[in-house]
């Protein structure tokens, strides 16, 4: 759509931050527009045909806390099927890749520092997540590759009061036509101007002055639901500036988890939804996901610094690492039989810059810093301001409704 020169609302992102907000406001009787810097909805949530019969979530696949996720009934509403298969994480389908008793006791490990984690939380201090390691135990190099995959990044970057701070349900269901299909069809009645990125948010005036790659426009409110590398990096400035907004978001870097996924030869060789992993005894590792929603593919996973030093290697790297450890744990027969499909690359997503926020040690306040409004004017939102939800794309969802009330709110008591 064309560029308004004013409205009462513009909301900067069309993620599911933004979305929120603007599904929140659509009955205001506020005129409102969502900036968004991509050619489409959903941010950090999209979803393609990897193939005619393989379809790839590149971003968030998961209702994580699904008896609590707003997007389920949304899902619903929508008549977007879901998916109730459990996810197979703590599953391993080959016993001679990692047998049982090793299996067991990798678990027992992981539980005992997610144990230690929740005793060393209820202390007040904060601290590294990797300080409730037990020393020298064999298995805290795939604890610390778990992270990557749950944190975007390794323990020592990991706020212990932050991490305990996540609330999950362990209930995880996923969307049959993909989370970011869903997102899309949630956004879809929303005001959008795409391929507008915004660089200034000219909060100086009685009205907010908003320069984007598109012209400029003002608000009398301004929502931003833009990642926290965004902010940090300063890639929108903020005029007068907002330093504390800045700190906050350096505070909450977006770690990084990408996925690839591959095309199966002879897919029922392998069982649907099963997990593969080996007993590695590597933090840079891959984690598996076989045939998932029984199609004729592999989904790969990879975290923290094995992921960035992956994409810094250029396009195809996660897919021939993935491939050369599939080989390694299943036979050399495998090589010949999956084919690159797609892969993300988030670090590298000028728009993103990672995959979802962590609190570093000393930084789980952060997030409420960052959540406050300015002024009555400025409001903000994303799966960073989420107190229980980060790094999620409902906790994402409900921060933009709960900025869409503060607007409201704010403005009634003009």
């Amino acid at each position: 759509m064309s560029l308004p020169s004013e409205v009462d609302i513009a909301i900067i992102g069309a993620g599911a931050a933004g979305l929120g907000a603007a599904r929140a406001l659509e009955n205001s009787g506020l005129s409102l527009i969502v900036l968004e810097a991509r050619d489409r909805v959903g941010g950090r949530g999209h979803t393609i045909m990897a193939a005619p019969d393989i379809l790839f979530d590149v971003g968030c696949g998961w209702l994580h806390s699904a008896d609590q996720n707003s997007f389920v009934q949304i899902a619903k509403q929508l008549n977007f099927e879901i998916d109730k298969t459990r996810p197979p994480w703590r599953e391993q389908g080959f016993d001679a890749v990692f047998p049982p008793k090793e299996r067991l006791d990798f678990i027992q490990a992981l539980d005992d520092f997610y144990d230690r984690a929740e005793e060393a939380a209820k202390s007040g201090r904060d601290s590294a997540a990797s300080a409730c390691l037990e020393p020298g135990n064999r298995w805290n190099p795939m604890i610390d590759a778990i992270s990557t995959y749950v944190n975007g990044c390794e323990l020592d970057q990991v706020s212990i009061s932050d991490m305990e701070a996540y609330q999950d349900s362990e209930i995880n269901w996923r969307i049959r036509r993909g989370y970011g299909a869903l997102m899309a069809a949630y956004g879809a009645p929303c005001p959008l101007a795409l391929n507008t990125q915004v660089t200034l948010i000219d909060h100086s005036g009685p009205r907010v002055g908003i320069e984007t790659s598109r012209g400029t426009l003002s608000a009398a409110k301004v929502i931003v639901t833009v990642p926290t590398n965004l902010i940090a990096d300063e890639s929108i400035r903020f005029y007068p500036a907002l330093p504390a907004k800045v700190d906050a978001a350096r505070g909450l870097p977006l770690g990084l988890a990408d996925k690839v996924t591959l095309a199966l030869d002879q897919p029922d060789a392998l069982p649907r939804d099963g997990n593969l992993r080996g007993a590695t005894m590597r933090t840079a590792m891959g984690g598996y996901h076989l045939r998932p929603f029984g199609q004729a593919c592999i989904e790969g996973f990879f975290g923290g610094h094995f992921a960035q030093e992956l994409e810094n290697a250029g396009d195809g790297a996660l897919a021939a690492q993935a491939i050369d450890e599939i080989v390694a744990l299943l036979g050399s027969d495998y090589r010949r039989r999956l084919k690159p499909l797609a892969e993300s690359r988030w670090a590298h997503d000028p728009f993103a810059r990672g995959s979802y926020s962590h609190a570093l040690p000393g930084h789980a306040g952060a997030r409420a810093v960052l959540a406050a409004p300015v002024d009555g004017r400025l409001f903000f939102a994303g799966e960073a301001t989420s107190p229980n939800f980060f790094s999620t794309a409902h906790g994402a969802r409900d921060s933009g409704e709960r900025a869409a009330r503060e607007v409201v709110a704010e403005i009634a008591t003009r």
